[in-house]
């Protein structure tokens, strides 16, 4: 293999869809459907985001965020938020392409015949790896559209959601605003007021952190006069930015929060001065309302997550391959070549594990009465794991570049600053450790759910007669779940430590489901004869879940096969 002729030096001009083999294959034995239905339009959505989107973004990024123009000629306060023109064009080109609005078209129906999402999220996941500032917007707006078509009265849903899935770059985008400056992820201690009228509510309180400060539409969540305190007295209300006269709504911007990343997103905190709003869910539904939207945008944190890791490691093997250090590029010196085995590890690691909360997410769409469960858990799982690894990653990605990669000429240095964002967005680990304490602990049988979901995995690895490192695999693998069995029963018996133990029982269960995903991944390439994957499937389980010391253990036989790994090639026995 060549050198310089697999990886170009950075990615931006290439397609990010039909240079990713990995997830063209996932989508092969995972998804079919969406290759059938979709695979054009997902190339070209791949070509149009490795090239005018990831241009558009670092240009945002350096030299035209979002600015606050708080005044008008007269001195009055309008709280209009500025955006760069290229942004604002990008943002309607991504729901043009399908981002949002192809799951609630005829074409973008699955195998049972329910919409299906999988085509959307892996949009996302190619999203995040050009500009952010557009992912989180795309997802808020997909949040808000799912849970009008699921959830909301038919004639709120009649009456919006057309204009949300609209595929003509017109489409109203979206946010979610829960989050006050005394509750942070406590939403249950809102304090914004909902007042009854004859013709709908109205909203007064301070949001704190409103994302897409320039959404056509918006979920909201408050308190009506006289409810309750905590989450069972909250509502949740649609606010349009402009009411139905075509005047703006009574929402002000105080100001644009100041970020160490996403520069091209504006997030504001929102004055809402007895805003219009239609009611969605009165209490105490209201809040259950809005977690339906918060783990929909999981799912694509997830992805986004997953796609920060390609971007990573797509652009740290490609500076590997161009830079020249003491006469020889500096992918052949071995601890560059440790570096990016990692990083491909834990790139199809992440979107593994992203990928089947998708998969989950529309098996739930296809038969709403089971597999409810598994698809918050996963989510929970993915939401966690695939956040902690991106931030890793972006990391090395600067550090493998050098002094280059912390200058923001290098791509390196605004994704290192964004992927910070995926660990907080959408709740953070703790809260991601009791969504799984809810679930494995309490009344839900998430953990027989789990192990069984592992355990199907585990018994279909190959024999050691085929792979030399099977046996070992197994093992580690095996003593994983027997360690998760152990913790879940625990659990179960002594459910007062739940949140004393919730992260590192979190970490466990990411890391085995992560492994045992890969390893289902690899049994399926190994029917084809291709070990390549099988590769990556035993460093991740003996290093990740073994904790196996690399210079008492011998030669990785993925390093052995470097170049044919990282150029995603096959290889045989």
């Amino acid at each position: 293999m060549s050198d310089a002729a697999d990886y170009p030096r950075t990615a931006r001009g290439s397609n990010f869809f039909e240079t990713d083999t990995n997830l063209i294959r996932l989508l092969e034995r995972r998804a079919p459907h969406v290759l059938e239905a979709h695979e054009g339009r997902l190339s070209e959505f791949g070509a149009w985001v490795g090239g005018e989107l990831d241009a558009q973004a670092e240009y945002t990024d350096r030299f035209a965020p979002p600015r606050l123009d708080p005044y008008d000629i007269d001195g009055n306060r309008t709280g209009r938020v500025v955006f760069n023109p290229e942004y604002l064009a990008c943002h309607a080109e991504a729901y043009r392409r399908g981002a949002v609005g192809l799951a609630y078209q005829d074409e973008g129906r699955g195998p049972s015949g329910a919409p299906s999402h999988a085509a959307c999220f892996t949009m996302g996941y190619m999203l995040s790896q050009a500009d952010i500032s557009i992912h989180c917007p795309v997802t808020m707006t997909g949040a808000v559209a799912h849970v009008l078509d699921a959830l909301a009265p038919p004639d709120v849903r009649g009456r919006y959601l057309p204009d949300m899935v609209r595929m003509d770059g017109k489409a109203l985008s979206g946010g979610t605003w829960a989050t006050e400056q005394h509750g942070g992820s406590d939403v249950g201690a809102t304090t914004t007021r909902a007042e009854a009228r004859n013709d709908g509510h109205r909203l007064h309180g301070v949001k704190w952190f409103t994302s897409n400060a320039g959404a056509g539409l918006a979920m909201a969540t408050a308190r009506p006069d006289g409810a309750e305190p905590g989450g069972q007295g909250l509502g949740c209300y649609l606010v349009p930015s402009h009411l139905p006269d075509g005047t703006p709504n009574h929402q002000r911007v105080r100001r644009l929060k100041e970020k160490a990343g996403t520069k091209g997103l504006a997030t504001a905190e929102m004055d809402l001065n007895g805003c219009w709003a239609l009611e969605m869910a009165p209490p105490p539904e209201g809040l259950k309302m809005m977690m339906a939207a918060l783990e929909y945008s999981r799912i694509h944190n997830a992805v986004g997550s997953a796609g920060l890791l390609r971007r990573a490691f797509v652009e740290s093997a490609g500076w590997a391959t161009h830079r020249v250090a003491f006469g020889r590029p500096i992918r052949h010196y071995p601890m560059v070549q440790d570096q990016l085995l990692d990083m491909a590890m834990e790139q199809e690691a992440a979107t593994a594990l992203a990928f089947e909360a998708v998969l989950a997410f529309d098996a739930h769409l296809a038969d709403p009465d089971t597999g409810g469960d598994w698809l918050r858990l996963a989510t929970a799982l993915a939401k966690y794991r695939t956040a902690e690894q991106a931030v890793t990653a972006c990391r090395h990605a600067v550090e493998l570049v050098g002094g280059n990669g912390y200058t923001d000429e290098m791509v390196t240095s605004r994704f290192y600053r964004d992927c910070l964002v995926v660990s907080v967005w959408e709740g953070p680990a703790n809260i991601q450790a009791l969504e799984l304490l809810r679930l494995v602990a309490g009344r839900r049988p998430g953990d027989q759910i789990f192990l069984a979901r592992v355990g199907t995995i585990l018994s279909d690895l190959p024999p050691a007669a085929r792979e030399p490192a099977a046996e070992d695999v197994a093992a580690v693998l095996e003593g994983a779940v027997e360690e998760c069995r152990a913790a879940l029963a625990f659990l179960r018996r002594n459910p007062d430590q739940g949140p004393r133990h919730g992260r590192r029982l979190l970490t466990l269960m990411a890391d085995t489901l992560a492994g045992a995903l890969l390893c289902e991944e690899a049994v399926a390439e190994l029917k084809w004869g291709d070990r390549r994957k099988w590769l990556l499937a035993s460093r991740f389980v003996l290093k990740v879940l073994g904790k196996a010391d690399p210079i008492s253990a011998g030669i990785d036989p993925a390093n052995a096969e470097f170049d044919a790994v990282l150029a995603y090639e096959p290889v045989g026995w």
